[in-house]
């Protein structure tokens, strides 16, 4: 939902693990809350807020080769705060983990990257901007064109994005609610990336072409202490269209989505508007998880078929999770992003 915030686990106090998905729905006692009536300012929000426990700049990306195989591109840059402040050297409260993994339908590469703020080993500036951790990149002159790469020893990319549309803010005004106990956090995206570049696999390089979605939120105690995890999704239509909703499960689930017309326009939807049923399930690193759902918006006429690509996309990271790439037939045809949290057996 983008609400990635459980990857910060592991930077997080270990007796606060017990409240809320994560640690999540912990008190945040001294770090900035949003605020709904906070006006986002741009291109400042591309940085770094430091003063707020839990931040990410996380682009997701549907390609295919020369052949039509279809693949999935990850690139995530986390930051967590110790303390509500920044600072020099080894005086810095800020730790940055990153997450980079190309999807294939046979295979899924992934790895993970940890640093720790104030010594140049990773961060972000606005303007020009440029997000990095180690020699993982995310740059250009502003955040709609950009250079995008990373690496491992199984696989790289090097890929460019250029934003084809508006920035979306979701919820009110980018205030972005996450139970009905009013967490919250500042949520917005740009979806409207088209890519080219080139994949390095094992079994060589592929020259990929496709599009990409990028979403930025920070927050400090963004989940309500029973929520267990979430389904996420962001979905492209051939049409143009776009859809970005989420479904916290807890007591009592809580679901938000955004509706982004192909000219940018937004419909912010409320709590109830966005429904998902799982229609089938898959075994993948000891948790079954639900990789095939049926996605309901009916303001929207959307009744569509939302399948994983690889259901073995398992993010084997320091926290782990599933995330990857989906195909999408039914009333709209096209192609997406799935992350699933909070599946454990």
């Amino acid at each position: 939902m983008n609400a990635r915030l459980f990857v910060l686990l592991l930077l997080l106090p270990f007796q606060a693990m017990a409240q809320g998905f994560a640690g999540l729905g912990t008190d945040a006692a001294g770090f900035s809350q949003p605020r709904s009536d906070t006006v986002l300012q741009f291109p400042a929000d591309h940085g770094a807020h430091p003063d707020y426990r839990i931040e990410w700049w996380y682009l997701t990306a549907n390609m295919t080769g020369p052949d039509g195989t279809p693949y999935g591109l990850q690139w995530t840059l986390f930051r967590s705060a110790l303390a509500p402040r920044d600072g020099q050297g080894w005086d810095s409260p800020q730790l940055w983990m990153g997450h980079a993994a190309v999807t294939t339908p046979d295979a899924h590469h992934m790895t993970e990257r940890l640093a720790r703020g104030g010594i140049g080993q990773a961060g972000v500036n606005a303007a020009p901007f440029s997000a990095w951790i180690d020699d993982w990149v995310m740059e250009g002159p502003d955040i709609n064109t950009l250079r995008l790469t990373a690496s491992a020893p199984d696989f790289a990319y090097d890929v460019s994005l250029n934003a084809k549309g508006p920035l979306v803010l979701h919820g009110q005004n980018g205030y972005s609610v996450k139970s009905a106990a009013g967490q919250a956090s500042h949520y917005y995206s740009q979806p409207f990336y088209k890519l080219y570049g080139t994949l390095t696999l094992p079994e060589g390089d592929v020259p990929v072409t496709g599009t990409a979605w990028l979403d930025r939120e920070w927050s400090s105690q963004p989940l309500a202490q029973d929520q267990t995890g979430w389904d996420w999704f962001s979905l492209s239509f051939d049409s143009g269209d776009k859809l970005m909703g989420f479904v916290l499960r807890g007591s009592k689930d809580y679901t938000s989505a955004t509706w982004i017309g192909a000219d940018g326009t937004t419909t912010a939807l409320l709590d109830g508007a966005f429904v998902v049923a799982p229609l089938s399930h898959h075994r993948v690193a000891g948790r079954t998880l639900p990789v095939e759902w049926q996605v309901l918006l009916p303001e929207k006429g959307v009744d569509v078929v939302v399948k994983a690509l690889n259901p073995d996309a398992w993010m084997a990271t320091s926290v782990p999770y599933w995330e990857g790439p989906v195909m999408i037939s039914g009333s709209h045809k096209g192609a997406g992003y799935l992350e699933m949290t909070g599946y454990d057996d």
